[in-house]
């Protein structure tokens, strides 16, 4: 099955389940492909292919699942049931091999991680304040690729009370918003 179709596949499963739980914004259901794929998948543009990704509050599956049909080898992190039972039926149908569905929460997890490598980066996406993301994540110092609305220049401000890091903003492709790759510093 080629990604086209793994997509398409995806896209279909999200309007199904979508009548049953609140995955998306029903608003978006009809512009799935551009509003939530095309927008995770930009993620591909900034990282590199060695790396294995922890995706924080995955929902959905964005950007996570998105990744995974794109060949990134991803642990997507999610606390509800519902929407474990959801991502578990997206890698099933997909025959996502690379994919991997944590069903907790992301400071549990992220408590068992090892100390930084250069081998994991964090992403999310409509998950948490960049505050509250690095409030999980600083004593890792992996790096974050996050998806940021137009309103992260206020968040990068909040987090620098708190943190010491380096961020590189790239505008998105399919909206007003960023990517915001963020190192920790020493």
């Amino acid at each position: 099955m080629n990604n086209k179709v793994k997509f398409e596949q995806y896209a279909q499963l999200l309007r199904e389940w979508s009548g049953r739980m609140n995955l998306v914004a029903p608003s978006t259901l009809n512009d799935i492909e551009t509003r939530h794929i095309a927008d995770s998948a930009q993620l591909a543009d900034v990282l590199s292919h060695d790396v294995s990704i922890v995706d924080l509050g995955s929902g959905a599956g964005f950007p996570g699942v998105v990744l995974a049909i794109l060949g990134w080898r991803v642990t997507c992190i999610e606390s509800i049931g519902k929407k474990v039972a959801f991502l578990t039926a997206v890698k099933d149908a997909l025959s996502l091999d690379n994919l991997t569905i944590y069903h907790g929460r992301v400071e549990d997890f992220v408590r068992q991680l090892p100390a930084k490598t250069g081998n994991f980066v964090f992403t999310a996406r409509a998950f948490a304040s960049l505050t509250k993301i690095m409030d999980y994540v600083a004593n890792k110092k992996y790096r974050l690729f996050l998806l940021k609305g137009r309103e992260i220049a206020g968040e990068i401000e909040e987090a620098k009370k708190k943190y010491s890091f380096e961020y590189e903003l790239v505008p998105s492709k399919t909206g007003d918003g960023f990517i915001i790759i963020v190192r920790f510093c020493r």
